[in-house]
């Protein structure tokens, strides 16, 4: 069992349904799974501003039509927005410039998705990326197994671009159940040579309909194995959906986490969670 502090440090109203978030300059770069707009907040001064991702974007979209942003990531001067693939309105991945927020690219990933479901052999009603992650060189994107299936994949993708010229690579995890409940997985971040991810365990067999939460965990997979070193429960009750490192020292790591409470309210809860370093 990995030793653990979880604490809810500040909340942040004006943002609904987090769905992942950056720590970057003292700052975090939230998107949520219903919103049209990314959202930076500025801890000290609690600040909040918010900058559009699509064209005429809302806040609160029905879920027919919401793009279903569910993963974020960031390397040197960009940032990275990812639709969950879960519908066909969800295949975009939109580039945004990390300095004054503007859009700089939006691009149709439906190749790309089509060509993760056939090589990781998940059928489409199974298909929901959760989590992103890039380094400069490598993509890895998680597919959260809350479908029937509950196929949790780790994909790792290399070439030019994510549109016409890439190649996939995908390891398949058996995640650990939670009050009888399968977990799978809602986010990832690059720490040294491990990701680490966060897994909520929701009673559906859907990732479209949402289910009864069981609680989240978070563990780590070897970038040099990729076999899990550990998972450790932290919550009985919380549906952790974004994950973003804040600080790492021999003595101890720490994240910030973002909960998706599935409902219309704009107000976002963020916890620090710490775990001893080894």
């Amino acid at each position: 069992m990995e030793k653990f502090t979880l604490e809810l440090l500040f909340q942040i109203i004006g943002i609904g349904s987090a769905s992942g978030l950056v720590y970057k300059d003292n700052s975090l770069l939230i998107i949520g799974d219903n919103s049209g707009f990314l959202y930076e907040y500025h801890i000290d001064s609690k600040d909040l501003k918010r900058y559009p991702l699509l064209e005429n974007p809302t806040e609160n979209t029905p879920k027919k039509d919401k793009a279903d942003f569910e993963a974020i990531t960031h390397f040197e001067d960009s940032v990275y927005v990812f639709g969950s693939g879960s519908t066909e309105k969800r295949n975009k991945m939109i580039q945004i410039n990390s300095s004054h927020k503007r859009v700089t690219a939006t691009n149709d990933i439906t190749n790309l998705y089509a060509a993760l479901q056939s090589f990781g052999e998940i059928k489409a009603e199974d298909f929901n990326i959760e989590g992103a992650i890039y380094n400069g060189k490598s993509w890895f994107l998680v597919n959260r197994g809350n479908g029937s299936a509950n196929k949790n994949v780790l994909f790792t993708i290399e070439g030019k671009n994510l549109t016409t010229d890439f190649a996939i690579l995908s390891n398949n995890y058996k995640l650990p159940k939670i009050q009888g409940v399968r977990s799978s997985f809602t986010d990832a971040v690059l720490v040294d040579n491990s990701i680490y991810f966060l897994a909520t365990a929701e009673d559906t067999k859907s990732t479209y309909e949402d289910g009864e939460i069981s609680g989240s965990l978070i563990g780590s997979i070897n970038l040099t194995t990729m076999k899990i070193d550990f998972t450790q429960k932290i919550s009985s009750t919380h549906k952790f959906e974004g994950l973003t490192l804040y600080a790492n020292s021999k003595e101890k790591i720490e994240f910030l986490l973002c909960e998706d409470k599935d409902t219309e309210v704009l107000e976002t809860e963020i916890y620090k969670l710490t775990l001893d370093n080894k």
